[in-house]
Parts: structure tokens; sequence; C-alpha cells
């Protein structure tokens, strides 16, 4: 069974930085990717970035050159540095995996979410 944990959430003044983390468990999985996404009150979940089994990142236009994703494989970890934050950041944060049973392959993926982590940032 799949099960991912996100922290590191809290509450910074503009400007200031955050590291969220999501750790994931789950024996005989493999993963094909694992992302953030964030949810505003009032809005639809939006994504923020991604990093797939080779390391390459993709990062939602509005975070760019302020967040950076990273991932520890050996603690089947992933991380989201936050800096530069912006009232407009504030959002519960949701960490995404697709994971897989290794033997069935990477065709028979499937979509696993955290329970989330608050950010709040004042102006």
């Amino acid at each position: 069974q799949v099960r991912l944990v996100e922290s590191g959430g809290g509450s910074v003044q503009a400007g200031g930085s955050l590291r969220l983390s999501c750790a994931a468990s789950g024996s005989h999985y493999c993963t094909y990717d694992m992302s953030w996404y964030r949810q505003a009150p009032g809005k639809e979940r939006e994504f923020v970035s991604t990093i797939d089994g080779n390391g390459r990142t993709r990062y939602a236009n509005s975070v760019s050159g302020r967040f950076t994703l990273s991932q520890d494989n050996a603690k089947n970890t992933m991380y989201l540095q936050m800096n530069s934050l912006k009232p407009e950041d504030t959002a519960m944060y949701y960490c995404k995996s697709a994971r897989y049973v290794c033997w069935e392959g990477p065709g028979a993926r499937r979509d696993y979410w955290g329970q989330g982590t608050q950010v709040t940032v004042s102006s």
C-alpha cells in the first residue's frame, strides 16, 4: 500500500522561505514521477512542480525561479524548497506520486495523493 506524507508547511512573511517534504512508502512499488499541487481557498487545485524518474523537473510559470524541487531516492522523499514566498502562494500543498507495482511495469501506474500541508504567507 502506498502512503505519502507531507511536512514542512507553516506561516511565513512575504519574502520568506519554507521547505516542504513528501515521504513515500510502499513495498514493491516503483516511482514514475512525483509532483506538488496546491489549492487555495475557493480555487481549483493547480500544478506546481514535478520530477520524473530521470530527475527532470518542470515548474509552473508562477513559481519558476523561486521554487526548487529535489529528491532523495534512498529515502523515497521529495523536497520543495520555496523561496521569495508571496501571499499568493498561500494554499494547501499536496504531494502526488504516480507509482506502480514494479513487476507490473509503468503502464500500470496510478496516482496517489497525500493529505496536504498548509502554507500561509502574510504580507
